[in-house]
């Protein structure tokens, strides 16, 4: 019994898939307040848009480099040192 077209198109994309492993190991600085007001990052979190939709796919050295960066803009924004 052969399969129909529809059947063996979607082995092949099946078959073309790999599984994703996204690190976790790093938790997000979200706080939920997700407020831009202009400025080129959010001020709650202090991630700009990239960083915040990368996140997920991000390695962990790539976020713990964007900690570095938000913590650096925390200080210049509030003068006060978060970590």
């Amino acid at each position: 019994m052969s399969a129909t077209p529809r059947a063996r198109r979607q082995n092949r994309r099946r078959s073309g898939r790999t599984v994703r492993r996204f690190d976790t190991s790093v938790p997000s600085p979200c706080l939920s307040v997700c407020t831009f007001d202009g400025e080129p990052f959010c001020r709650g979190c202090y991630r700009n848009a990239d960083e915040i939709r990368d996140w997920m796919i991000m390695s962990r050295e790539q976020k713990l480099a964007v900690l570095e960066q938000v913590a650096e803009r925390r200080r210049t924004e509030t003068g006060v040192n978060f970590w």
